[in-house]
């Protein structure tokens, strides 16, 4: 049996633990959960550490339960925030859950019996707990004092927008639902990320309090990255695991892109690989960095987890194509919008598809139709040094004629002007 904590300290992802809580799961299989806010409908690689925690915890032998936050997500937790968060409407909870279901279930096994993984919706307990029964249930037992010594509350006060009373509650309601998994789900751990300590601890204190009972808390590090910017943020927002949000040549990319000072602790975080599989790659990385293995290693291993071996495929053949010397026949078959997301941030340039009806020669279509080029001249002279492509066909005729023909998919001209400048043509 994996030894769970020992799993998470090797990686470096351990951050808090409370005291036995170690000795307690290697007695045996214990129920333990970690809380998703459903403010989207798909969940991000800002997830991703807690759904690795789950991932080693079911793998250690122990039955992992995801708790979605219908009822907390309606009011938000100020951990790590300096403003309140905008309330949600239950439709739009509602329509989130959905989504965070179908992702969780592509990374934990829900089916298995025994330790099989198990999700439960917070708004199930809270739905008829009227505010009456819950400060006279939960409220009485944890003093204001204990609640106001907590970092989250602490810090907010401290600001200059202070802490309405829903934020406030907040932990006693997270506190609730510890109480609430431990009583009815045998759930004796909660884990979450370092900033959710607090929230935590409230709850293994209102089951000692309310109940005589030992439940337990453990923490993962928070990731940053090395360079001080926010871990899962880029330019165009945040990198989502649902496909239609961030394509899969996206968040290959993503990964890919990662810094040598960032590879090396990633790469323990967010994929299954041993210890020594990770020594391995990492002696062949020192020795030739210029070949990046670590990043093509996590990249290629997290996005085959979280999409599937041919989004893998086709994200590799996206990028030899835009940045080697691939081919352009993956593009064929793939919707639209793919095409579209692979080209996004490159020149494109809209024709009618009746323009191709006769064929049309290079210039016209370069420097007329288009202004891939400034002039004819500049194409002539592109060409003449052998620097034009069209759909990854080197033009040597200025006279060749482009027809409805070339298109593909029936839609797209890829043109390429030296290694690496691309515009694409879209015929309508």
């Amino acid at each position: 049996m994996i030894n769970f904590v020992e799993e998470l300290r090797w990686r470096g992802m351990l951050h808090d633990i409370m005291p036995d809580t170690e000795q307690k799961l290697n007695e045996g299989m214990c129920a333990g959960y970690i809380g998703f806010d459903p403010t989207a409908d798909s969940l991000h690689v800002g997830h991703l550490t807690q759904i690795m925690t789950l991932i080693h915890f079911q793998r250690a032998g122990h039955k992992p339960v995801a708790l979605v936050g219908g009822a907390t997500g309606m009011v938000g937790d100020p951990s790590g925030k300096s403003d309140e968060r905008n309330l949600q409407t239950e439709e739009m909870v509602a329509h989130n859950l959905d989504g965070m279901k179908k992702q969780l279930a592509k990374f934990l096994k829900f089916e298995d019996e025994g330790n099989g993984a198990v999700m439960v919706n917070n708004a199930d307990w809270f739905k008829n707990f009227n505010f009456l029964d819950f400060i006279r249930e939960v409220g009485k037992h944890i003093t204001v004092n204990y609640m106001m010594a907590k970092d989250s509350v602490k810090k907010r006060l401290e600001g200059d927008n202070g802490m309405s009373f829903t934020e406030f509650s907040y932990q006693l309601v997270q506190g609730y639902d510890f109480y609430y998994l431990w009583k009815h789900h045998q759930c004796v751990l909660q884990m979450g990320g370092s900033d959710q300590w607090g929230n935590i601890v409230t709850g293994t204190e209102l089951i000692r309090r309310k109940d005589q009972g030992t439940a337990y808390a453990l923490t993962t590090q928070l990731i940053k990255k090395a360079d001080g910017t926010k871990f899962g943020k880029t330019e165009s927002g945040a990198i989502w695991l649902d496909p239609a949000k961030t394509s899969p040549y996206k968040y290959y990319q993503f990964w890919l892109n990662a810094s040598d000072s960032d590879v090396k602790a990633w790469i323990r975080i967010f994929t299954l690989k041993s210890k020594a599989e990770i020594e391995a790659l990492e002696k062949q990385h020192d020795e030739a960095p210029h070949l990046r293995i670590l990043q093509k290693a996590l990249a290629e291993d997290i996005t085959v987890r979280t999409h599937s071996a041919e989004a893998l495929e086709t994200a590799i053949k996206t990028s030899e194509f835009l940045f080697g010397n691939g081919s352009l026949e993956f593009l064929k078959g793939l919707p639209t919008a793919e095409v579209l997301d692979i080209f996004e941030g490159i020149p494109q340039f809209v024709i009618a598809k009746a323009d191709l009806a006769n064929g049309i020669d290079t210039p016209s279509l370069l420097a007329e139709k288009t202004t891939v080029f400034p002039s004819k001249g500049e194409v002539k002279k592109t060409v003449q040094g052998g620097g034009l492509s069209i759909n990854k066909n080197k033009v040597t005729d200025l006279n060749v004629a482009f027809s409805a023909a070339d298109l593909i998919n029936d839609e797209f001209l890829v043109v390429q002007k030296g290694k690496k400048n691309y515009f694409l043509i879209i015929a309508k």
